[in-house]
């Protein structure tokens, strides 16, 4: 893949780092106007992420000039072998007449061959030596990524790698500031890994449902993933006589409790300024799930009291995640509730006007999918 750059294409750059303005999904957009410089029938531009411990694929970020993008969709790494081989070998892939090599035997091939693209070039992105993804070009015209146009287009991946690699590493760095920090404080409730992981899938399969409705991206759903573990890192502060406390809190100790909202939000300013990344694009995601995921509809939440919309859905997200992870898990004042029971307690909330009643009805309609993180992410008997 160290193909030679072509002049025209060593000048371009796709703005990466902590500096960089607008989302992902908008540098690719803007990228996508200098591929069609160099490369004019390129009609789809799309990068999809790598889950390892699902080892699954998921879309990511997207430009697409004609026809309908997919969003919100994933499938099994392991059912693809040409993409498996691709990631193994580091290769890149070039489809010259797509009907002859694709058969609509998924979601994903059904759609491909329906927007009506003829060609492809696919291209994997590492990180650190790790499967990061891939990127995906898609062409009308049959044939038509020629050598000049796979050399010009490898540049153009190298850059789609770097800011995508970049950005999950900032992610990453932000999300170990925050590991640290509350293995330093010794951190002690139930906030144990397993169940962090739970929140943040039951979050992201959340805000995938709710996305298309809501005109989001599948970069705003991983977003929500990535930042979910982060809701109550201000409990680092909190003392353990008030956090680890199993009977009913006085009212100056749930004053005390309450406090972590405000505090999540200072430490997480502190990690941004620290690690240089104020302007990290969609910080404002990470910023909302710590600060409004106790906001309810009703304004009975806290610290602000926000009423409906303006509680930002990200944090709606998060709050029905949180607390449906929290009743379907043991504590030592409770069992574990069934899914129905708990799922049945969140309609209670909802019918009351505290939680968002289209996040419970998301877990409700993927009870299976539901169950397959509550299977792959349990607690150690130590924890």
């Amino acid at each position: 893949m160290n193909a030679p750059i072509s002049p025209a294409a060593s000048a371009l750059r796709l703005p990466r780092g902590p500096d960089a303005e607008g989302t992902l999904t908008e540098r690719l957009e803007a990228l996508h106007d200098s591929i069609l410089e160099r490369v004019p029938h390129v009609d789809r531009v799309a990068c999809a992420l790598y889950d390892a411990p699902e080892d699954s694929l998921r879309t990511f970020v997207n430009s697409t000039r004609h026809g309908e993008a997919i969003a919100g969709y994933q499938f099994p790494l392991a059912e693809s072998p040409s993409l498996q081989a691709l990631a193994t070998s580091g290769e890149f892939r070039v489809i010259d007449e797509l009907a002859d090599a694709v058969h609509p035997t998924s979601p994903h091939s059904s759609w491909l061959l329906a927007q009506g693209y003829r060609s492809s070039f696919t291209v994997p992105m590492y990180d650190n030596d790790s499967l990061l993804g891939f990127v995906f070009f898609n062409s009308l015209q049959p044939a038509a990524f020629s050598l000049r146009d796979q050399r010009d287009l490898l540049l153009f991946c190298n850059l789609i790698n770097m800011a995508i690699a970049n950005e999950m590493s900032a992610v990453r760095a932000i999300l170990a500031s925050a590991r640290i920090a509350r293995d330093f404080a010794k951190l002690r409730d139930f906030e144990t890994g397993a169940h962090l992981e739970r929140m943040a899938r039951y979050a992201r399969l959340i805000a995938r449902a709710l996305a298309r409705a809501h005109g989001r991206t599948d970069e705003f759903v991983e977003h929500v993933y990535l930042f979910a573990p982060l809701h109550d890192i201000g409990k680092i502060g909190i003392p353990d006589a008030v956090l680890l406390k199993q009977g009913r809190l006085e009212d100056a100790e749930r004053a005390a409790m309450q406090r972590h909202v405000d505090l999540g939000g200072s430490i997480i300013d502190k990690i941004l300024g620290d690690l240089g990344l104020r302007h990290l694009p969609d910080s404002t995601i990470m910023k909302n799930i710590v600060r409004h995921h106790h906001e309810m509809l009703d304004g009975s939440g806290y610290p602000e009291g926000l009423r409906g919309d303006a509680i930002a859905l990200e944090a709606r997200i998060v709050t029905v995640a949180d607390i449906f992870d929290a009743l379907m898990s043991p504590r030592p004042y409770k069992p574990a509730w069934t899914f129905d029971a708990s799922c049945a307690e969140l309609a209670r909330l909802a019918a009351l006007g505290k939680l968002d009643p289209e996040c419970v009805a998301a877990l409700r309609q993927n009870e299976d999918a539901v169950r397959a993180i509550l299977a792959r992410y349990q607690d150690r008997a130590d924890v």
